[in-house]
């Protein structure tokens, strides 16, 4: 028999039960669009948490006091020695090969105040090298000036909202801000720049690290951002980074982060979340072979004679097998592009109602949810098409 007599055959068999084949389908097709779904978003929130990170640059090395390690000895209650993390030690890291800028971090919790209007917000302690580190750009005004140690100014720069809730449609240059006990003067605006993570990165205020520390009487820095030029080997500028504070602390008591192990790290994370809720979805594809597997069970006890008068004028088993596992398969492959078709369409409708919730369909998991359907419809349908393939035809034909 002809693959196209098999086609018509199988597809004539399931238009003559359509309740049955429609009941089937459904039971594929919700397994294949729970997948489609649940993988969208998953895939969506991967790409968005990425994107939030990579939005400063994959060039970035992190700096923090304190080794962060498992071992050795247990506590004895001898407090340590280690060194706080320093202005002159984000200095030094400057000169380092490979280093295009470093910028001092300390950040806190003040209220800004200007004319009687008080606002809450977060204040950042940076330095000059800010703007390049974390690709900010000035609006209005200029950035923090590039100082000596323990010769840095009262200035400050706003983000946008800041500027907006403090100022309004004024404009804010030269104007005096009390941040805390201090009084600052405003130098720039910067351009907006969003959310991170939930976290407004416009309503902000920046003002010298030195100043910071004063503010917040702090003795140390709370971490040193290091930007080095692209192409560069990140393990090459850790490693110099590493050496220099090393040498100048004498022993290893910071911690380095490198934005590129960091962001494969949460890469593989988010990945492994992707399969999860991928898995989830796979038990509605189990329900639905389990479907199949029941409708081809019954259609061979139902078709029995059928089936005994192909073999008695001249049909093999392996035509017999062809034909039920033709009709299993087509069965799981409709019901997978429908429920490809049905899981994207929520994906989207998803997103049109929640425009900044992230959602993401990945091409590769269509395909592929397709061609597992197919696969499921072959499996499902190879015992039954085995017992319809072995039945005797003399018997087949006095069956009833």
């Amino acid at each position: 028999m002809l693959i196209a007599d098999a086609g018509r055959f199988a597809l004539q068999a399931i238009i003559s039960h359509r309740l049955r084949s429609f009941l089937t389908l459904l039971g594929i097709a919700v397994g294949i669009a729970a997948v489609i779904l649940l993988t969208s978003i998953g895939e969506g929130v991967h790409q968005f948490v990425l994107k939030e990170f990579t939005q400063f640059g994959t060039n970035v090395i992190g700096v923090s006091p304190g080794k962060v390690k498992t071992g050795g000895q247990p506590p004895t209650g001898i407090p340590t020695t280690a060194r706080l993390l320093t202005m002159e030690d984000a200095e030094s890291l400057k000169q380092l090969p490979h280093v295009t800028g470093s910028t001092p971090t300390v950040w806190g919790n003040s209220e800004v105040e200007n004319n009687g209007r008080l606002r809450r917000t977060t204040i950042y302690g940076v330095d000059a090298d800010f703007v390049r580190v974390f690709s900010a750009k000035v609006q209005i005004g200029s950035f923090l000036p590039r100082e000596g140690a323990g010769d840095s100014r009262a200035f400050v720069v706003l983000g946008s909202k800041l500027r907006k809730e403090l100022f309004g449609t004024e404009n804010p240059l030269g104007a005096r801000v009390r941040i805390g006990g201090l009084h600052f003067r405003v130098i720039g605006v910067l351009a907006p720049k969003g959310q991170f993570l939930g976290i407004d990165l416009d309503d902000t205020a920046y003002i010298p690290a030195a100043r910071a520390l004063e503010l917040y009487n702090r003795e140390g820095l709370m971490e040193i951002q290091v930007l080095y030029t692209e192409g560069t080997s990140s393990a090459t500028v850790a490693s110099a980074v590493k050496q220099r504070l090393a040498l100048r602390h004498g022993h290893e008591d910071f911690t380095i982060t490198t934005q590129e192990d960091m962001l494969k790290t949460l890469s593989n994370i988010l990945n492994i979340l992707t399969m999860a809720v991928g898995a989830l979805g796979g038990i509605s594809l189990l329900v639905g072979s389990v479907g199949i597997v029941t409708i081809m069970t019954i259609s061979v006890t139902e078709r029995t004679n059928e089936i005994g008068l192909l073999v008695a004028l001249g049909a093999r088993q392996r035509t017999i097998l062809g034909l039920f596992l033709s009709e299993s398969v087509i069965l799981a492959v409709l019901g997978g592009v429908l429920g490809l078709l049905l899981g994207i369409g929520l994906a989207q409708f998803l997103h049109l109602l929640m425009p900044n919730f992230p959602v993401h369909t990945p091409w590769s998991f269509a395909l592929i949810a397709v061609v597992v359907s197919g696969v499921i419809g072959l499996l499902a349908g190879v015992l039954p098409a085995i017992s319809a393939s072995r039945l005797d035809p003399i018997d087949a034909l006095r069956a009833e």
